[in-house]
Order: structure tokens, then sequence, then C-alpha cells
């Protein structure tokens, strides 16, 4: 199968599944979801075991016009080096857009949005990796998204601007057929013209994962049973190319074990069925030369080949480019990415040439998935409000767009609710001050401190308006 071979993404949902799933070979864990310094106990028996773990990063943004956060990229390496990871992946996306680059409020995505393909985009999105190579104390690989909409005035295919990334930087890749699905359905992008297009020897591993159809698109959900096509997708990659590793990925409407466990015997058979017969024998003397060659570790920078774990192979040559001087291609990049994200989460006008209709359903989407996460993150707010608790969300968050994490999100909200003097109930209304009082001690003055008066009337007065 490879270096890595088959494996699952741990979710602290199905942690005690996954320990005992039979004959996993490595799994890859969410990095904004551990501490380096606190690992989950699951994770550490997985390790203690052999299991390799991958810290997959979801929130670094290297697709965005901004230079790459140094703090974000310092806590993606750590927890690299706790796991003992012989890579770390992240995304071709932005999930963040304004701020002083472009003179306009900061706003977060919480989400993974497409980044253009275009010269400008790409001088940005090389650069950046750049730096993140130089920063990460692992080798990186990132990973192609699913979209439902496309930018207008595409310079270039999927396929084609990967493979100039991968040219450019000697990133590897993490391929995600799953997306490559979803493109198709949603942007007509033929998967295996992209495959055809890829440097597949760049390819560090393969994410696969199942989706639904809803508002007319398809939305790669990972909480669905993976379906035909994308299998066929992992077939066509295979037989192009023996990948290092596949990954099943699955993060909600987790199913039983032996669910879990049937739906990798079929990805492992599915790939070992495609590769062709004159490379099956064959894999196992590459993976062996490839431990005697050097790997290259960023851009230019290069270690033993005995130094590395082998499941990283080497990546292919960097090509010699004259330098890109990015400032103005950022600019151009900012304006178009911040006027995209305010017309998604802030209601603004969409920029000329994109299809409104699907911009409509990405900003209900990511409205959803603000909605999902604030739960999570603070389960007391929908135990608190009940069935009104995603509603009243949704409405906060027509206007209010996400300017942090979702932990001030969720603070941000309850102070919207306690402002309007809402829940009208209050009981309910009495708890959420005290929820809202309990966690917002740090806050600055102003505001808080006005809110802080109106919660002690609120409390003293039994909730009596």
């Amino acid at each position: 199968m490879g270096e890595l071979g088959i494996g699952i993404g741990w979710r602290p949902e199905i942690a005690e599944a996954v320990e005992a799933l039979p004959g996993l070979d490595w799994v890859e864990v969410v990095a904004e979801n551990i501490c380096a310094g606190h690992l989950p106990d699951s994770l550490v028996r997985l390790r203690e075991r052999g299991v390799t773990v991958v810290p997959h990063g979801v929130s670094l943004g290297l697709g965005g016009a901004d230079r790459p956060d140094p703090a974000r990229l310092a806590a993606l390496g750590e927890k690299a080096t706790a796991l003992g990871a012989p890579l770390v992946t992240e995304h071709i996306a932005f999930v963040r857009a304004g701020g002083p680059l472009t003179a306009t409020p900061l706003l977060e995505a919480g989400h993974l949005l497409p980044v253009p393909r275009t010269r400008d985009a790409l001088d940005v999105l090389c650069e950046n990796v750049r730096m993140a190579q130089d920063a990460l104390p692992v080798p990186l690989a990132l990973e192609n998204i699913a979209a439902l909409f496309a930018w207008p005035d595409q310079e270039m295919t999927e396929g084609r601007f990967l493979a100039e990334l991968v040219e450019r930087t000697g990133v590897r890749l993490l391929i995600d057929v799953a997306n490559l699905h979803t493109n198709h359905l949603n942007r007509g992008e033929d998967p295996a013209r992209a495959l055809a297009e890829l440097p597949v020897e760049a390819i560090a591993y393969v994410h696969v994962a199942g989706g639904v159809e809803r508002d007319g698109v398809w939305h790669d959900t990972h909480a669905h049973p993976v379906p035909e096509p994308v299998l066929g997708i992992l077939a066509d990659l295979s037989s192009r190319v023996s990948p290092p590793g596949v990954l099943l990925e699955r993060d909600d409407r987790f199913p039983p074990a032996e669910e879990l466990a049937s739906e990798l015997a079929t990805i492992r058979a599915t790939v070992s069925a495609a590769r062709p017969a004159d490379r099956r024998g064959a894999s196992v003397s590459r993976a062996a030369a490839a431990a005697e060659a050097p790997l290259l570790i960023g851009a230019g920078a290069r270690v033993s080949g005995g130094a590395m774990p082998a499941a990283v192979a080497p990546s292919p040559p960097v090509l010699d480019a004259p330098p890109v001087r990015t400032d103005e291609a950022r600019q151009r990049v900012g304006v178009a990415q911040a006027a995209l994200l305010s017309a998604l989460v802030a209601g603004t006008p969409a920029p000329e040439g994109f299809d409104q209709r699907r911009l409509g359903v990405q900003a209900r989407a990511l409205a959803a998935k603000r909605a999902g996460v604030v739960a999570k993150v603070a389960p007391e707010l929908p135990e608190i409000l009940g069935e009104a608790y995603r509603p009243a969300f949704l409405a906060y968050a027509r206007s209010r767009p996400m300017t942090g994490g979702y932990r001030r999100d969720a603070l941000a909200f309850v102070e919207h609710l306690l402002v309007a003097g809402r829940p009208e109930d209050p009981v309910v209304r009495r708890r959420l001050t005290r929820w809202w009082q309990e966690r917002a001690g740090s806050r600055e003055p102003g505001r808080a401190a006005r809110l802080f008066r109106a919660a002690r009337e609120v409390l003293a007065g039994g909730g009596r308006r």
C-alpha cells in the first residue's frame, strides 16, 4: 500500500472505535483541536503502539493575501514535534480577508474558501508556502479543497495550478478525491483531467470522504458514506501512482465501528485492485530507493533520507525561478478576497462575475457551520436556548460577520441577545446572563462594562426588564 497505508481521521467522538479498528496504519488529527503539551490520551496510546499521527491544519489560510501568521506556524510545528509526525498538512484556501492590507474590517470565514486560479494568486501562494516551509520542522503537504462556486476569469485549470505550485516550491500534495468529485458536480471540472495534469509523484497521501446533494449542489459533508464516484476517482488515481497513504475522513453523524471498518476495507480493496500488476512489486523497490535519497524539506533545504520517516517520498526538484515581488499582487488578491468574503458573511453586494445563487448557497452554508461549531465549543448555549438556538444564531450571523475565533463568536452572539433584551423568558435570560458574565471577565471596558452593569441588574431583579 505504501509507507503510510490506510488510515482514518481521528476525532474525539470516535476515539475508542479508532483505537479498536483492525489493521489501522495511521491517523490524522485536526491540528487546531489539540494542544502540543497535553495530547489526548487516545492519541498517546496510538503513538505508543507505533501508529503514525499526522496533524492537519485548517486555519493558516496560505492562499490568503496576507503573509502567514508566525504564531500559527509555530503552533503547528510544535504539534508536529509533539506527535513525532513525518509531515504536516494544510489547505490551498483562504479563511480570512480584509485588515490593514486593504484598509477594511478583518473578516473570518470560519471555513475554507477557494483561491482564484490566477497568476497573482499563485505568486502570493508560492511565497506564503515558502515561508511556511522555512518555519515548519517537517515537510508540508497542501490539500485541494471542495468549492460551491467558481471565481470568474480563471487563468489556469486546477491541475495546472497545482503543478506550477509544486514546480515552484517543492511542496507535496494531499489530494482529496472527494473534493475532485465535488468540483466536478459543482463547477463542471473533469477529475480525470485534473489527475492527468497533476505531478502525481508529489502526492504525500489521499483523502476520501462522503457528501450529500442539497440546494442543487454537492456538499462535501464528511458525514455520509463514501459514494461510488469518489471510489472511482480513487481507483483512477491509484492506476496512475501508488499513493503513499489513503485516509477516510468522517466528521459528523458517526456510524458504528463496523461500518467504519467496512469503509476502510473498501478503500483498501479499491486501491489494491486499481494498481497495475507491473507496479505492485515495483512499489517496494521504489520505497527502498526513496529511503536512500535526500528529502526535500523546504525550498532548497535538504536532509539525509535516513533522518526522516520514509512516508515522505522525495519531492520533485524545485525549478529555479526569478524572485517575484508580490506586494502589488497581494494588494490585488486582498481586495478581491475581501470583497467576496464581505458578500458571503456581511451581506454586501456580490462582486461582478460570480454566480449569485451559488454565493447565496455558500453564505447559508457558512452561517450554518458557524452555528454548528459554536454549539460544539459552547454546548451550554443550545442547552439553555433549546430549539430557539439555531434560528436565533442564524439571524445574528446574517448581519454580524465573524471577526475572531468561535469562542469569541459565541460571546458576541450572547451579547447580541442580551442587548436586545432577549430571550423574553426571564428564567432563560437569567441563565444566559450568568453564562456570559462567567466568561466575559477579561473583556475590554466599554460595551462589556455596560453589559456587566445590565447583567447585575438582571440578576438582582430576578430577570425583570
